[in-house]
């Protein structure tokens, strides 16, 4: 029987892998994985790991004089992972989809909590305070909706945004095929947009995309929305946009640097991270902790589909949701062995 090390273990991650697994031996490690607990790998076949763990090369490079042979990554992005010091030692295996509902779904949520201010009527209510002074919000119909990145979970937010009777532009350098999105450019989408959604993935290019620069461009009372990754946004100019009035608020699942920090409990400790600090003070902004994809149908198809990624390793079958350090170079995309139905290495 095959051994995972499983890492950064929450007890949700446990009930359902459990229920979806019946053919390897899995140990679940709280901590999170990086080049010091990387040593618990030892004398397993395979390590899960999660989007805030810390996979560098240093990380790698102990998994694989461990004899780890490849990772399962039990969420979309990889961002935290390096692939170049990975290529041709460890393979590399994701879940792409899990639920775009779940995220496209808790997006309209964070926007119109915010917009309406329901956390803080409820607040209120829980203490038999009626009064509705301090909680106006706007229509969101006719307004215009800014989608930046059309994947799964952009297009089913679009979809969203258009229940509402919003107006939708999108960005996306990639722009889907065969769709009615109006697509325009960067500064268009900027200047014209009432809510600026987020929904591309965390890449060099795309690193900041919402800085000093872009809240300049845009119209006074934005709304800026962030469940996608949090270096997506310079987080120091987003808290001066807040201070400056030039944002109508921002509405976040997560935060540029959530790494230490999201999915533990410090609410008995001094957190020392000022921008974070100052962003959660304002009234004006409301934070959830990374929380838009956790549905019980998302955490059911994350767990099948890492145990379905497990298997096609093991068994020596095309990896089919297999990334690599080259899989997104134009360079050698002619002679990309996953195109011709191979494994990367």
């Amino acid at each position: 029987m095959k051994k995972i090390a499983f890492f950064d273990t929450k007890p949700y991650d446990k009930v359902w892998f459990d229920k979806t697994n019946t053919k390897y031996e899995i140990d679940y490690f709280e901590g999170k994985l990086n080049s010091k607990t990387a040593r618990l790998a030892k004398g397993y076949d395979a390590v899960c790991a999660f989007v805030n763990d810390d996979i560098d090369e240093k990380t790698i490079n102990a998994l694989a004089d461990f004899g780890v042979k490849v990772l399962a990554m039990r969420c979309a992005g990889y961002s935290n992972v390096d692939f170049k010091a990975a290529y041709e030692k460890i393979n590399i295996v994701r879940v792409p989809d899990y639920s775009p509902y779940a995220v496209a779904e808790h997006t309209m949520a964070l926007l119109q909590t915010l917009n309406r201010k329901l956390h803080k009527a409820y607040n209120r209510t829980r203490d038999f305070n009626f009064s509705l002074i301090g909680l106006t919000g706007i229509d969101l119909h006719g307004k215009t909706a800014g989608v930046i990145g059309t994947g799964k979970i952009g297009r089913v937010f679009i979809d969203i945004c258009r229940g509402y009777g919003m107006n939708v532009i999108a960005y996306d350098p990639f722009p889907a095929k065969d769709t009615d999105i109006n697509y325009v450019d960067l500064d268009t989408l900027f200047r014209e947009s009432d809510v600026i959604s987020l929904h591309c993935p965390l890449t060099e290019e795309t690193k900041h995309i919402i800085d000093e620069d872009a809240f300049a461009k845009m119209k006074k009372g934005t709304y800026i929305v962030n469940t996608s990754r949090g270096a997506l946004i310079n987080s120091c100019a987003l808290l001066n946009a807040l201070n400056d009035e030039k944002i109508r608020g921002a509405a976040l699942d997560v935060y540029e640097e959530e790494a230490d920090l999201f999915f533990e409990d410090f609410s008995g400790t001094i957190v020392k991270d000022d921008v974070l600090s100052l962003l959660i003070s304002r009234p004006n902004v409301i934070l959830t902790s990374h929380q838009a994809f956790l549905t019980e149908e998302a955490l059911e198809n994350i767990a099948s589909t890492t145990i379905q990624n497990l298997d096609e390793f093991f068994e020596g079958k095309e990896l089919t949701n297999e990334v690599c350090y080259y899989c997104d170079k134009q360079k050698v995309k002619d002679n990309c062995r996953k195109d011709r139905k191979k494994r990367c290495f």
